[in-house]
């Protein structure tokens, strides 16, 4: 049966928020999830802000060679994760997309792998880090290009539809894919085909150096939904809360057969594009400092501890527990020791090609 109520409006003239930064519940309807649930969003929330500052830890170590920082963007990722069906569900991903991806159950000794192209690595070393993909949860390899995986995503959507799986597809990019011919590509053949698919704007203001205001005359990402034909919605990806019931009803809209949404979180990028880059050429420190406190995990800090369910005390015992995981996590993935050169020949024909066997020979005798 399609349901005919649904709790959000599209086109929203104010951000979408369920907690203020207080951490009161604002919301309008009655809360129902567990304290068992609010606290594991609370450690999933912990756990990628942990992860991306020990990717800055192994960078520094030489373990790996590139970052893309993601704190900031926890609240809208959790959301995003506990919206769907992991392994059932498609997910074509970004870069920045860690925590959406440990929180769907990506095994994190995979991410370390994948960031230090070790055995680990399901896509055995072949991608720069921060490039992530997984066949067991449906998760689409990241792909460098911006807004590339749009189109591919709309393709997984479309076939769904067709062969009537039930499978809804979530694929998320930044504020910059928005300005390429790609993504406009992808959501005008998804509201012609009526995909069941979410497209999840995580809008951190800054695409590496320009910001949002310099890349499109619409003042939110959101408004481009119309152009399509379906709903967009625009959210404070700082709260983990509103982006879990709006991407839960996004993905509900496309499982019922109602289409793609446009789902924009409002998000802020406290670390630079990448490591390759330096922020301080273009935003002052006194405007990231302006968006610690707004802090995600802060405010959901804030409504967890009005509603009995956090200290300080446990917060940092929840902190050094996720840190040994980590590390556990971490030593396993490099336990496993380097990717070999010559896997670079696998999986590259379904029978292997004689050139290709000639050549790997060669590489193994000059190793």
């Amino acid at each position: 049966m399609i349901k005919d109520t649904w709790r959000f409006e599209p086109f929203n003239e104010e951000p979408i928020r369920l907690i203020d930064e207080e951490g009161n519940w604002i919301g309008e309807f009655d809360l129902d999830l567990s304290d068992q649930e609010l606290q594991e969003l609370y450690r999933h929330l912990v756990r990628g802000r942990l992860l991306d500052e020990r990717y800055q830890i192994i960078l520094r170590q030489g373990k790996t060679s590139f970052v893309a920082p993601s704190a900031g963007h926890e609240g809208a990722q959790v959301g995003l994760a506990k919206a769907v069906r992991p392994g059932f569900d498609w997910i074509f991903p970004y870069y920045r997309d860690k925590t959406l991806l440990a929180t769907l159950g990506y095994p994190v000794e995979l991410l370390y792998a994948q960031m230090m192209a070790t055995r680990l690595d399901p896509n055995k070393g072949r991608q720069m880090p921060e490039h992530p993909g997984l066949r067991e949860l449906n998760v689409f390899t990241v792909a460098s290009p911006i807004a590339s995986h749009a189109p591919p995503a709309v393709g997984a959507a479309i076939s769904a539809k067709i062969q009537g799986t039930g499978q809804v597809v979530l694929t998320t990019f930044g504020d910059g894919a928005t300005s390429e011919g790609d993504w406009h590509a992808a959501l005008n053949f998804a509201g012609a085909q009526g995909a069941p698919i979410v497209f999840a704007a995580e809008n951190n203001r800054y695409a590496i150096s320009v910001n949002f205001e310099k890349q499109s005359g619409s003042p939110r990402i959101a408004d481009k939904a119309h152009a399509y034909g379906f709903p967009g919605y625009q959210v404070d990806g700082m709260d983990v809360l509103a982006s879990l019931y709006v991407a839960r009803e996004a993905v509900e809209r496309a499982r019922q057969g109602l289409g793609p949404s446009l789902v924009e979180f409002l998000v802020y990028r406290y670390g630079p594009h990448s490591s390759a880059d330096d922020d301080r050429v273009y935003r002052s420190r006194e405007e990231v400092e302006f968006w610690r406190k707004k802090d995600p995990i802060l405010r959901f800090e804030r409504f967890l501890e009005k509603r009995g369910l956090w200290t300080p005390e446990a917060g940092e015992k929840l902190r050094e527990e996720v840190k040994a995981e980590l590390l556990a996590a971490e030593e396993k993935a490099e336990a496993a020791g380097p990717v070999p050169p010559e896997w670079m020949f696998d999986d590259l024909y379904s029978t292997p090609y004689w050139l290709l066997e000639e050549q790997r020979g060669i590489l193994l005798a000059e190793l």
